[in-house]
């Protein structure tokens, strides 16, 4: 059998975290479950996880549920790649993390980031996703469009 496309890979996932979510309504939890499906799904993901609008805190994000190696606690909107999400409102991709201005090295061997912003149903930020790898150039257009499509909705 051949190996997957990228495309096919977020296609499926997408189709697992719909069927594992439904009916499930706690935040907590779904955040947990796409981390942990996304980061089983693609063997480039390091590090993939949730960072989450401190509601004490609106302009900081404080590490929620994910995969991978120790996160960041608190990342404030105007620093790093998660910051940059936030405040932009715009998924952020980074080929090289060592060359952008402002990066924040929670793990060193994060060399590639893709950061992509998540809205509550009452249209206000509520999180971004966030997905590092060890190598560089590791997301594109292509990651993009399925985070994107996966993350549309999630949270309740």
């Amino acid at each position: 059998m051949p190996a997957m496309t990228k495309a096919e890979i977020y296609t499926q996932t997408a189709k697992e975290i719909a069927a594992v979510l439904e009916g499930e309504t706690n935040n907590v939890a779904r955040m947990a479950t796409v981390s942990c499906l996304l980061s089983e799904a693609f063997d480039a993901y390091f590090w993939t996880g949730f960072y989450v609008v401190d509601p004490l805190k609106s302009e900081e994000l404080v590490v929620g549920p994910y995969q991978g190696t120790l996160g960041c606690l608190r990342i404030p909107f105007e620093r790093g790649v998660c910051g940059a999400a936030a405040r932009t409102g715009q998924t952020q991709i980074v080929e090289d993390v060592h060359a952008f201005s402002g990066h924040i090295a929670c793990d060193v061997r994060s060399r590639s980031e893709i950061v992509v912003p998540v809205y509550g149903p009452d249209g206000n930020l509520f999180a971004v996703f966030d997905v590092d790898s060890t190598e560089v150039g590791s997301f594109d257009a292509e990651d993009q469009e399925g985070l994107e499509a996966i993350l549309k909705g999630i949270i309740l």
